[in-house]
């Protein structure tokens, strides 16, 4: 399973996505002691900045793992109850049948049916996931829209179901996650950013890492663009975005140092206890945003790699912005990457994005930070 890192194929790897077509991107690898950090091309398209190892990111997704470890740390003060419908704590939010059906363990892992909210906020986005269809104006109408949660989960719960609770493949839905925020809100008293700046990014020792409450990154950090499939050429710079739209579930700001800490910590029993890890591991099938089926457990995804064993991790996208971050399952090989340009594949007459070269220099620098 040894594999030191090689730090030449490392930053050609980086070399070749960045000619591929993301104007820049960067990363962090460790295996054991060794330390590499890499970058390769811009910040920003217009003054050529150079991007650097140690820039502040919008992360997405990879917020689900942050919010999902904090409920984790309330049902192990015995506030929450991992198979407690989530109609005892929400009753407005879910109620009847479907609060009594749903249960907080559906709502980390996906299972819960509730759909996403996201193509009923942002209206140019509503035949999505038909993308042929859709126009990225949304996108610059609601730039500095301040969403109250509860209003996104209406609109979620509002919509019809997806799945029945607890059925799978579930159906992966932003609507779960901000069902988890207002929990936590319901049952710490405070608000769910407060309560995982406070217990999970703080005891961590997280010092670039935060949940924001304004539109603005502080501290270095790149421009990021959305190409929207096409749709916006040249990509648009939409790095000054009110995250509101997705809070605890994808509006983290991190770098790839601090991930890194983070899943070491994590998998380390560290932020949560051996046994709510256990849970956070246990996976089902649930049917991805990109319509694949992957194995996902309470906010943590595997990947297995040849001969190096399982990763555990997550993903994001923010308008922009992207991240990936895996660990393996000992700790001790990880890897943390960033890129500032997102949905660079053109659709198909179908709606359906199409091959493009980036996708296999993505999946070439993956191969060479897990294992070689």
């Amino acid at each position: 399973m040894r594999n030191p890192l090689n730090a030449a194929a490392l930053n050609a790897a980086l070399e070749d996505v960045h000619r591929a077509g993301i104007p820049g991107l960067f990363a962090e690898v460790r295996d054991g002691e060794q330390v590499w950090r890499g970058a390769a091309g811009v910040a920003d398209v217009a003054t050529g900045r150079p991007v650097t190892a140690d820039l502040r990111h919008r992360v997405g997704s990879i917020t689900k793992t942050f919010t999902a470890a904090a409920v984790l740390q309330q049902v192990e003060g015995g506030e929450i109850g991992l198979d407690t419908p989530i109609g005892r704590y929400l009753p407005r939010l879910v109620p009847g049948e479907r609060g009594e059906a749903i249960t907080v363990r559906m709502l980390i892992n996906h299972t819960s049916g509730l759909a996403e909210y996201l193509p009923y906020a942002y209206p140019s986005l509503k035949a999505f996931p038909a993308l042929a269809d859709t126009g990225p104006q949304s996108l610059d109408d609601n730039r500095f829209t301040r969403f109250h949660p509860t209003e996104l989960i209406d609109l979620g719960v509002g919509a019809p179901a997806v799945g029945a609770p607890g059925g799978t493949p579930g159906v992966y839905s932003n609507t779960n996650y901000l069902l988890l925020g207002e929990l936590l809100h319901q049952v710490t008293g405070t608000t769910a950013e407060r309560y995982i700046t406070r217990n999970i990014i703080e005891r961590a020792g997280l010092r670039d890492t935060e949940l924001p409450t304004e539109p603005y990154l502080h501290g270095p950090h790149s421009r990021m663009y959305e190409a929207w499939f096409g749709m916006i050429d040249p990509p648009r710079d939409y790095s000054v975005y009110d995250m509101s739209w997705v809070g605890p579930a994808a509006s983290l700001i991190s770098t790839v140092t601090d991930l890194n800490r983070f899943f070491t910590m994590l998998l380390a029993g560290e932020i949560v206890s051996p046994s709510s890890l256990a849970q956070m591991q246990r996976t089902v099938p649930v049917v991805s945003r990109e319509g694949r089926t992957i194995d996902y457990g309470l906010g943590l995804h595997p990947i297995e790699a040849p001969g190096q064993g399982t990763f555990w991790g997550h993903g994001g996208t923010a308008w922009g912005a992207g991240a990936l971050a895996m660990t393996r399952a000992d700790g001790r090989r990880q890897m943390a990457v960033a890129v500032n340009l997102q949905r660079w594949n053109r659709l198909d007459a179908s709606g359906r994005p199409q091959p493009h070269p980036l996708d296999a220099a993505l999946a070439a620098l993956y191969r060479v930070a897990m294992y070689g």
